[in-house]
Parts: structure tokens; C-alpha cells; sequence
């Protein structure tokens, strides 16, 4: 059987705003991981529209879709394309799952929730010649996964090949989030079996891993048993976490330990308001700052998330946001305008409320504004979102930032990491363009390598931050 697996390009990607580096990062892993069910004499191409040019010329016997927000009507066109052909079109993906009936016209079969459960009961009706319309998850179990199939990953096109995913879901429930949607039905979180998830890093070539997990350190018990198989591995790896989950017990202690170099932070608001709005109670009476220093104390790098939009949000938010960042020694930012995705509790809310302005999925990108805004106008919010981005990445609040830190390893190291994640774009271009990128990766690993503070750099490292601040 001929079997075709696309990721369509989200909208964004092909903005010239953005750059393409962005969208070169990870490869579409879920399609990898449903692609292990397959038969090992099924022919599969796997294809990424980020990274190639998509090839529709061909008519395969079954053409499997995943569908985000910003790609859904790219995807319902392709999927209209090959079904014209007489080719069995699958789609599946977050979009899928809250709309299930917008996508069912464009498709012969929808997967509602993940696919580890429907994906291979699909298969075997495809084969009897028995599928039906819609596949809902309702078990939830990550045992005895088959292995990714890695080989079907063009490696040279992504600067992070390592990426892996070891949980699914999130044990917290915040309004904005997809993920309460799409595993509605079963279980919100799990995680695979400790021994599985250690063979899955084992067959990875190289020291770097990013860990693409909605909360690495949601499940206390497992994040405790997977860093301590990984110490020895020699990793560097990089995820993502909670404020709550960093200040609690000693887990953060233990992931520095077996190599975890940078970490992605919802902080999301400073506003207890705007936390209940998003029902985000695990960030509400937690220590902003005491994190940081806790993370920063151990040599670990920091993306902080930050949502601007919410109704407790006035004019003067995005200073307040950007200044606290920079005076923290924030790594990197990533800032979102607040977006109501359908299936989600703030969706509901604000479409009760009459507040939803328009359903162009388009333009559900997190950098425009869909919904009828309290505090601020739609245009004040957008112009915000811009200046946060130019003000935190400008190179004076790049040099500030990185004098936040008590050793100049650490201070070298932000500079390189956040200079060269946003000040190089043409650069990124040409690497991108010429699939050169995996070419950086001994870079990126040195750069995320652990920070050894010698004896009397400390005071070193203070006086020099003082004499430069002075200046």
C-alpha cells in the first residue's frame, strides 16, 4: 500500500515577517509516531510542507492529514485534492477534534483525540474494506508503543531531529489550552513506561534532545525515574514546565542533574485575576522571581511565555512584561496575543459572550486579535504584542539581560543564545535554505553545555556587571 503523510504548512509559516528557522525546528513527530503502525512493506512518503515544497502529483492509496488552526484550510483543500483523485483521506490533529463536522466533508475518515488506540483499529477495517466516518480515542495508554519511525524524518532539514515526546496531555486545566479538548473522553495525562521512554532516547544520535512534552515534569514519580536513567547518558536536553512544579521538592534539582539545560515557563501574567480568568491556579501566590533564581542557580536557560489580552491587561502591560524579563535575566520570550481556540473553555466563554469576531482560523496565529477586547483595543493589543518583541530582543535589553547572571559563562551563554536566536535572521535563512542546519547542532550544544563556575569568578563576574551597568 502506497501511504502519504502530510503536515501542511501553518499560514504563519509563510509569512515574511517570520522567519523560516521558526518552523525548521522540530519534525512532525505524531505523523512518525502513527506511521510505526503501518506495515514494513507499506510505501511511505512523509512530508513536511515547512521544510520541502509539497508534491501533490502523485495518487496514493491512502493520504493521512494533520490539521492545526492556522493550516486547516490548506489542509481541507489538499485533502479535497486527492480525494478528487478516488486516494482515502484521513485527516486527524488538534483542529479535527474541536471541529469535527467542519473537517468531515473534506475527509472519509476523522480521528477525534490521539491516535495510538484509533489509528490502528482504522487500519485493520481500511484492510477489510470496513472504515468508518469518525474514530474517537477513549483509551488512553502510551504501552507498548511501537518505535517512531525516525527513518521517514529528513534529519538535514531541522535544527532539532532530537525532538521526542514521552507524555501526553497536562495535569492542569487552563482555559486557553487545546489540550483539555483533544483528550477529552479519557485520560488529560499520562505518560509511557520509564523503560520505553529511556530506549526511545538511547536510540537518538548525538547529546542534544528536546523534550516536546506539554509539562515534563507533571508526573513527579516519572520525571524522578527518567532523569535518573538518563545521569550518565551525557544529554543536554531541553522542555518545558511549571512554576509550580520548579519550586516544589527537589525534581528541578534532579533534571539539571541528568543534563536539562533550558526550560520553556508559562508565566503567562503577573494579574491574580487574570490567572483565575484562565483558570491557571498553579501559577496563583507562586514566586516568580524564586523560580528564576532557583533555575538560574543550577545554569538553566529560560523561555518565559507571557499572554498579553486578558480583561485584567491595561496599556501599560507590555513594559511591565518586557522590563520584568529583562530584569530577571530572561533568556529568551515568547509573547502571545490571547487566542480563544475552539474546544476551549475561554472559546466557549467568549462565544456565549458574543465576543468572537471572526472565525477565519487564519488568523488564529496568536499575533492578531479575534475576540472583542476589554481593557485595551484590538489595535492597542496587536501594536503591544509588536513593541514587547522589538524592545526585549533589541540588543540593549539583550546586553542587560545577560548581566543578570552571577558567573560570565552564564552571561556569555545568554548573550550567544538569545543574539543568536533573533538578531541573525538572514544568516538563518541561508542555513535553512542550504540544509545546513544540522551543521549548528555541535553549536547549539555547546552553547546549552553545563556552566562551571571557577573559584573567584562569581565576584568577578559581579564587579564586571557593576563597572558595565556604570558605564
Amino acid at each position: 500500500m502506497k501511504v502519504k503523510m502530510i503536515l501542511p504548512a501553518l499560514t504563519e509559516a509563510e509569512n515574511p515577517l517570520w522567519r523560516p528557522i521558526k518552523y525548521s525546528l522540530f519534525p512532525p513527530l505524531g505523523l512518525a509516531t502513527l506511521a510505526a503502525y503501518l506495515s514494513p512493506e507499506d510505501e511511505i512518503d512523509l512530508q513536511d510542507q515547512h521544510v520541502e515544497a509539497l508534491r501533490t502529483d502523485d495518487a496514493p492509496d491512502l493520504v493521512v492529514i494533520q490539521v492545526y488552526i492556522t493550516n486547516a484550510f490548506r489542509a481541507y483543500s489538499i485533502a479535497d485534492e486527492y480525494r478528487k483523485k478516488g486516494c482515502y483521506v484521513i485527516l486527524g490533529g488538534l483542529h479535527v477534534t474541536s471541529l469535527p463536522y467542519e473537517a468531515l466533508p473534506h475527509a472519509d475518515s476523522i480521528f477525534i483525540g490521539p491516535g495510538e488506540d484509533t489509528f490502528p483499529r482504522f487500519l485493520a477495517d481500511f484492510k477489510n474494506r470496513t472504515p468508518e466516518r469518525i474514530y474517537t480515542s477513549t483509551v488512553r495508554t502510551l504501552a507498548g508503543i511501537p518505535p517512531i519511525r525516525r527513518d521517514l524524518i529528513k534529519r538535514s532539514r531541522y535544527l532539532v531531529p532530537n525532538s521526542i515526546v514521552v507524555t501526553r496531555g497536562c495535569p492542569h486545566h487552563c482555559s486557553f489550552c487545546y489540550k483539555d479538548a483533544f483528550f477529552e473522553g479519557g485520560k488529560t495525562f499520562y505518560t509511557q513506561l520509564v523503560d520505553d521512554a529511556l530506549a526511545e532516547i538511547d536510540r537518538l544520535p548525538g547529546r542534544h534532545l528536546y523534550f516536546l512534552d506539554d509539562h515534563l515534569l507533571g508526573n513527579a514519580r516519572f520525571a524522578e525515574s527518567l532523569f535518573e536513567g538518563m545521569r550518565g547518558m551525557n544529554r543536554v536536553f531541553q522542555g518545558a514546565s511549571t512554576v509550580d512544579a520548579i519550586l516544589r521538592g527537589n525534581l528541578i534539582e534532579k533534571a539539571a542533574e541528568a543534563g536539562l539545560r533550558s526550560l520553556f515557563v508559562g508565566f503567562e501574567t503577573f494579574s491574580p485575576e487574570n490567572l483565575k480568568q484562565s483558570n491557571k491556579k498553579q501559577n496563583l501566590e507562586k514566586d516568580y522571581a524564586k523560580a528564576v533564581n532557583r533555575l538560574h542557580s543550577l545554569g538553566i536557560m529560560i523561555n518565559g511565555s507571557f499572554v498579553f489580552g486578558l480583561d485584567e491587561d491595561d496599556a501599560d502591560v507590555f513594559k511591565r512584561t518586557v522590563d520584568w524579563g529583562v530584569n530577571h535575566g530572561i533568556t529568551t520570550s515568547t509573547y502571545h496575543v490571547l487566542t480563544p481556540y475552539p474546544g476551549t473553555e475561554l472559546y466557549k466563554n467568549m462565544e456565549a459572550a458574543g465576543r468572537i469576531v471572526t472565525r477565519n482560523w487564519d488568523l488564529y496565529d496568536t499575533r492578531h486579535v479575534v475576540y472583542k477586547t476589554a481593557g485595551l483595543s484590538a489595535e492597542a493589543l496587536e501594536q503591544g504584542y509588536w513593541w514587547a518583541y522589538d524592545a526585549f530582543y533589541s540588543w540593549k535589553n539583550i546586553i542587560k539581560s545577560s548581566l543578570h547572571h552571577d558567573s560570565v559563562k552564564h552571561m556569555a551563554k545568554h548573550f550567544l543564545y538569545t543574539g543568536g536566536w533573533k538578531k541573525f535572521e538572514p544568516l538563518w535563512n541561508f542555513i535553512v535554505k542550504t540544509e545546513g542546519l544540522n551543521a549548528m547542532l555541535p553549536l547549539l550544544e555547546s552553547i546549552l553545555s553545563k556552566v562551571k563556575t571557577l573559584p573567584g569568578e562569581e565576584g568577578q563576574s559581579k564587579n564586571m556587571r557593576y563597572e558595565m551597568v556604570c558605564e
